[in-house]
């Protein structure tokens, strides 16, 4: 089979899977995702092929959505690739990306590392899209999809959270803000990566500006 129905059936198979998702996590995150990494990988010496599988299939089973299992995602798009006799070298690496690619495992000190440009370029596609005016939304849906408060002044972010305490965390919204959102400027990899988000970095502050002025009374 040729990469172009191979990556066609994907996108079929992705939409059936997240048919009924989260708003924040459904085809449409996956295709923003999907865009975001072909734009990143023209900057980039990456395998596009690798890189297209990796974004189209990296939350096919989000471990917050499976009781904070994360071997269903990873296993779940290992068995796909398999039936579409994807080499075994690709798909080791997509599955290594859809290990590697989430923030809560960079808050894990004691976990296992891998590298590639590949994982950078789809980590930085899926960052971009959790943040800026997207990210704001995404964010605001999960916490309603949690039925978490949006802000609560008496609730402090924890900003030396664990992955433990962020995966189990049911703090207002706008904690997340501060706890992920406005962290990852500084943690995209490619330099493409880094543009993008500067600019909805700063769309952000703008944003809880605005925010704490309306909730304030202030005008």
């Amino acid at each position: 089979m040729n990469q172009e129905s191979i990556l066609e059936n994907t996108i079929k198979f992705v939409k059936k899977e997240l048919k009924n998702a989260e708003g924040g996590h459904d085809w449409f995150h996956i295709e923003r995702v999907y865009k975001n990494a072909i734009l990143i990988s023209k900057e980039e010496s990456v395998d596009i092929f690798l890189v297209s599988l990796a974004a189209l299939l990296h939350d096919i089973a989000d471990a917050k959505f499976h009781k904070g299992d994360e071997t269903v995602g990873p296993k779940k798009a290992s068995d796909f690739l398999e039936q579409q006799k994807v080499a075994l070298k690709t798909r080791e690496h997509v599955v290594n990306i859809i290990k590697h690619i989430s923030f809560k495992n960079s808050l894990d000190k004691n976990a296992t590392k891998f590298t590639s440009k590949e994982l950078e370029v789809v980590q930085d596609a899926d960052r971009l899209d959790a943040i800026g005016a997207i990210g704001i939304a995404r964010c605001f849906n999960y916490g309603g999809f949690k039925n978490r408060a949006i802000y609560d002044p008496e609730v402090l972010p924890n900003l030396n959270i664990s992955k433990e305490a962020y995966k189990n965390s049911d703090a207002p919204s706008i904690n997340h803000f501060y706890e992920k959102l406005l962290l990852l400027k500084d943690q995209m990899n490619t330099k493409t990566g880094k543009k993008i988000a500067a600019e909805r970095h700063r769309f952000i502050e703008l944003y809880l500006e605005q925010f704490y002025n309306e909730w304030n009374g202030k005008l």
